[in-house]
């Protein structure tokens, strides 16, 4: 039911043409509810890394005896019943997917629109979503140069 449960993310993210790749989490990183987890990454090109999107866990019977969810006989015919084991799954983190989506399908003029998501959009924006001012980050750049031509003036 696990290896189910990161197929359903990895189409999902398939579908929205996001590159990702998943890690089987070592056991010293594991929590004390977690006796597996595995992770969906996504890249994010604008850092240059992976980043986690969907988090997989077996946790076996840890969540349960907390919230106390058995199966088995009443307590009326047996007293002893056992504590269910369960398992725990992020499909989206909208947030971090919009990242995802921003950066990984950007272009020099916009965002392109993934194709699953394209029938969502108003009909100007069924492709791609145009910037419509520059980056700040050039912008930024472009103020630093000018106030560094204007001091040179200033001084000669």
């Amino acid at each position: 039911m696990m290896e189910e449960m990161i197929s359903n993310a990895e189409e999902f993210y398939k579908i929205l043409e996001i590159p990702y790749r998943i890690v089987n989490i070592v056991s010293g990183a594991l929590n004390n509810a977690a006796s597996k987890k595995l992770d969906l990454e996504a890249w994010f090109p604008g850092s240059n890394a992976f980043r986690e999107l969907v988090s997989c866990s077996n946790c076996l019977d840890y969540q349960a005896r907390r919230l106390l969810v058995r199966y088995g006989q009443t307590k009326k015919m047996n007293a002893n019943t056992d504590y269910v084991h369960m398992l725990n799954a992020t499909m989206c983190a909208v947030t971090r997917v919009i990242c995802a989506i921003l950066e990984v399908h950007q272009t020099d003029t916009g965002i392109k629109i993934p194709k699953v998501l394209a029938q969502f959009m108003p009909a100007e924006y069924e492709n791609e979503i145009p910037f419509v001012k520059p980056a700040p980050i050039d912008e930024t750049d472009m103020k630093k140069q000018k106030k560094q031509k204007e001091r040179k003036n200033i001084v000669t």
